[in-house]
């Protein structure tokens, strides 16, 4: 491939500095762009302002340079285009696919039609509001909507999106446009091919793959990493206590990512530096060498 068929991206967002799960997805989108001779974008995914952690895009910055993470053009921030995404909700509007929702979290969780923790929401508003009752969200109609992809590492991923996701939030009820509209539409408008990221956005991406279609937007290729997951099983984040990068000392982690996606660079690799490192690294990626599972755990 040439630079001007691939254009990948990493887009974290700023909750808290960048841990160890967070390299294995940097690296893995990096890799794979960089052994294409394709570009590498990084977006800051701050759109929910209550949850920026203070400094973190400071912090998310640093880290990226300390590992030898080199992006390509500007730094995208999500809180700045909110223009951008008003005019893909009016869009859907114009459709007929979006509708208002006064429902509580309570009452979605009290009608549910999902299995408990994973709520689907049944469309109790699709008809109208009820009597009474004040808009709240709104929502994008999901009815006879079964989504599939072919995901480059995880095979064939499909869902009945009305049963097993139900209609999903476009723009909340405190005015914020939803994650999965978002994404969407910064992904389109900067012309990003290939999404690389952890499997656990898979159900994510099915919503966004809906949205795209329904947007016409044309569907990028994607890549699901396997997510690192501690001894319970739960995945390395801010909740579960994942220690930030060790921004003074790259070399150990990125050696352990590469292992944790099977490709261990040479022993007289261990301790070079940085860019030697990759270097090696975007000369001998190959997906066909990533574990095909959704989850792993890192071994030290």
């Amino acid at each position: 491939m040439t630079q001007a068929l691939y254009r990948g991206r990493f887009a974290p967002s700023p909750t808290g500095p960048l841990h160890f799960g967070s390299l294995i997805t940097a690296l893995g989108s990096y890799l794979d762009a960089k052994s294409q001779g394709g570009e590498w974008w990084l977006r800051i995914d701050d759109l929910d302002p209550p949850r920026v952690a203070p400094g973190a895009i400071d912090a998310i910055l640093r880290a990226m340079e300390a590992y030898g993470l080199a992006w390509d053009g500007a730094v995208q921030y999500q809180r700045q285009r909110g223009e951008a995404y008003a005019a893909a909700l009016a869009g859907l509007q114009g459709l007929g696919v979006v509708y208002a929702c006064a429902c509580s979290r309570r009452e979605i969780a009290d009608s549910s039609i999902g299995r408990p923790g994973a709520p689907v929401y049944p469309g109790i508003c699709r008809a109208g509001l009820a009597p009474g009752k004040i808009a709240r969200a709104l929502r994008v109609d999901t009815r006879g909507a079964c989504v599939d992809f072919a995901d480059r590492l995880q095979g064939a991923v499909m869902q009945d999106l009305e049963r097993e996701a139900g209609d999903f939030i476009v723009q909340r009820a405190d005015g914020l446009f939803a994650y999965q509209l978002a994404a969407v539409v910064d992904d389109a408008e900067l012309g990003i091919t290939d999404i690389v990221r952890g499997a656990d956005l898979l159900d994510s991406t099915l919503r966004q793959v809906y949205l795209r279609r329904l947007l016409d937007l044309p569907l990028p290729r994607y890549l699901h990493l396997p997510v690192a997951v501690n001894a319970l099983g739960e995945k390395l984040s801010k909740q579960t206590l994942a220690p930030p990068l060790d921004m003074a000392h790259p070399q150990p982690a990125l050696v352990q990512a590469l292992r944790f996606l099977n490709h261990a660079p040479p022993q007289a690799l261990e301790g070079a530096e940085t860019r030697e490192i990759l270097a090696w690294a975007v000369q001998n990626w190959s997906v066909a060498r990533i574990p095909a599972v959704r989850s792993m755990e890192p071994q030290i």
